[in-house]
């Protein structure tokens, strides 16, 4: 079954910045193969659930091994059986129906 999840994962106990906690978590998105695009509190990620959720866990191994004790994830995602649908898919759907209302 294919997926698109929204995930942000929040190391804990490792100070104020972490960006080099989502490059590694990033190079893990990478490494899986799997279509991702990263925003400003977030990751967009689709794929086939079972490798999607093996990434996940992939970045919780990788922040814990860079030393974070704790970690927190929000994860937002969704499923279709009616059709197949992308993230481009539904950022287009939406331009189109701005294009057609003039905005």
């Amino acid at each position: 079954m294919r997926v698109i999840m929204d995930l942000c994962i929040v190391p804990m106990g490792v100070g104020v910045s972490v960006s080099a906690y989502v490059a590694a978590c990033q190079q893990v998105l990478a490494e899986a193969g799997l279509s991702h695009s990263m925003h400003a509190y977030g990751t967009n990620i689709e794929g086939e659930w079972d490798e999607v959720m093996a990434a996940v866990k992939g970045c919780h191994e990788r922040v814990h091994a860079m030393g974070a004790p704790r970690i927190t994830t929000t994860i937002k995602l969704g499923t279709r059986t009616d059709r197949q649908q992308g993230m481009v898919d539904k950022i287009e759907s939406v331009r189109k129906k701005l294009a057609e209302q003039g905005r």
